[in-house]
This record gives C-alpha cells, sequence and structure tokens, in this order.
C-alpha cells in the first residue's frame, strides 16, 4: 500500500493488489496516508503458496479490474 501511495502521488497509475485478508489494513494504511481512494482491487486469500495454476486463474479472473482500476486517478 504505502509504495502505491508514494508513485500515485507522483503521478504514476498504481493499483494496489490486497487479498481479502488483509484489505481493511489497506483501508487503514491509505486513511492514514491522506489517500482512501487509491485504488485498490480485493484478490482471494491467499494467494502466494498457492501454486502456479491458481496464481494463473487469480490473474485471469482479476486482469480487467486491475486495468480498469489502473484508469481510475487516485486523489487525496
Amino acid at each position: 500500500m504505502r509504495d502505491g501511495i508514494e508513485l500515485a502521488r507522483l503521478n504514476i497509475p498504481v493499483v494496489a493488489l490486497l487479498t481479502e485478508e488483509f484489505w481493511p489494513q489497506g483501508d487503514f494504511v491509505a486513511q492514514a496516508a491522506g489517500m482512501p481512494a487509491v485504488p485498490r482491487v480485493r484478490l482471494p486469500h491467499p494467494v502466494a503458496g498457492t501454486g502456479p495454476t491458481r496464481m494463473a486463474t487469480i490473474a485471469s479472473d482479476n486482469a480487467t479490474a486491475i486495468v480498469s482500476a489502473l484508469t481510475v486517478p487516485a486523489s487525496p
């Protein structure tokens, strides 16, 4: 989240990828950093360690949302 927020502040298109387990922490960090609208996509938890096939499915299932989120300007 913090890296994404810093990039958004530089007007670099960004989307933070957060699993549902860490979504509340992402909200907290974004709010605390003064950028509650930084674009985010919620992924199922877990992603890491689930194997290449599952990770490819998650990527495929979320590609459209990720691209769409990249077109939303992050505002403070």
